[in-house]
C-alpha cells in the first residue's frame, strides 16, 4: 500500500513516514501543498495524509483539486484548528477522515486501515491463484488453510502480482510499488527478494507459479 503524507512541520512530516514505514507501508512526502497536488498527477497512492495548514497551496485547495480527477484516493485531513465549520468544510471539499493535532500515531494508522479495510471491501478481499491466497485485510499469504510465512516486502511483491495476474509487470513497477523511494532502480534487491518469493511458493504448492520473461517482466499465473 501507497501513502502520501503533506506536512509541513518536518518533524511531524518524519515522524508519521517512519512509523507508516515501519509498519510496511510505502511512503511518499511533501512538504507544501504544490509538490502534494503535483505527485498526485504523477503517482498512484492508496491512501493521502494532508494538512491543511500549508504554506503557499492550503489543504483545503489541495484537496479540492485532487477531487477534481480522483474521487476514490482516501485523503486524511491534518489539523490544529478544532473549529467544526473547518471539519464540516473538509468533509464536504471530500475528504474521508479528519484529525485534530496533537494525535496518537496509534490513533492515526487505526483510521488508516480502517479506510483501507472499506476500499478492500469494495473491491477484492482476498485475492487468489490456485491454492495461494493473499488476504488484503489481514495481510497474510495462505496456501489452503496453511498460513504461508513472508517477510512485508515478500507479501508487498505478492499483492501487486496478484493484483495483476497474467500480465507481467517490470522490476521498475514492483520497485514503484512495493519500495517507493527506499532503494534506486539499480538495486538487485527486487531479484534478491523475488527468489525467496518464489522459493516459498514453489515449496509450500509444489508449483512455479511466478515466471520471468526476460525483456518483460514477472508474472503469477496458475497456469505455469
Amino acid at each position: 500500500m501507497k501513502i502520501l503524507v503533506v506536512e509541513d512541520e518536518v518533524q511531524l512530516l518524519e515522524s508519521i513516514a517512519e512509523g507508516l514505514r515501519l509498519s510496511g507501508y510505502v511512503v511518499d512526502t511533501a512538504d507544501n501543498g504544490r509538490d502534494g497536488e503535483e505527485l498526485c498527477y504523477t503517482e498512484s497512492y492508496d491512501l493521502m495524509i494532508l494538512d491543511i495548514n500549508l504554506p503557499g497551496m492550503d489543504g483545503f485547495e489541495v484537496l479540492k483539486k485532487v477531487r477534481e480527477y480522483n474521487k476514490t484516493l482516501n485523503i486524511i485531513l491534518l489539523t490544529a484548528r478544532s473549529d467544526v465549520s473547518d471539519r464540516v468544510k473538509g468533509l464536504d471539499f471530500g475528504a474521508n477522515d479528519y484529525m485534530v493535532k496533537p494525535f496518537y500515531f496509534a490513533e492515526l494508522e487505526a483510521r488508516i486501515r480502517s479506510l483501507l479495510r472499506r476500499k478492500a471491501i469494495q473491491t477484492e478481499a482476498v485475492l487468489c491463484c490456485g491454492a495461494l491466497s493473499f488476504d488484503t485485510l489481514k495481510r497474510r499469504a495462505y496456501v489452503g488453510e496453511e498460513e504461508l510465512k513472508l517477510t512485508k516486502k515478500e507479501l508487498g511483491i505478492l499483492e501487486y502480482l496478484l493484483l495483476n495476474m497474467g500480465s507481467h509487470v517490470t522490476q521498475y513497477e514492483i520497485l514503484e510499488h512495493v519500495w517507493g523511494d527506499e532503494v534506486d532502480s539499480f538495486s538487485n534487491t527486487v531479484r534478491v527478494h523475488m527468489a525467496s518469493l518464489r522459493k516459498k511458493i514453489k515449496t509450500a504448492t509444489g508449483q512455479n507459479l511466478i515466471e520471468n520473461v526476460i525483456g518483460k517482466g514477472y508474472m503469477i499465473d496458475e497456469d505455469q
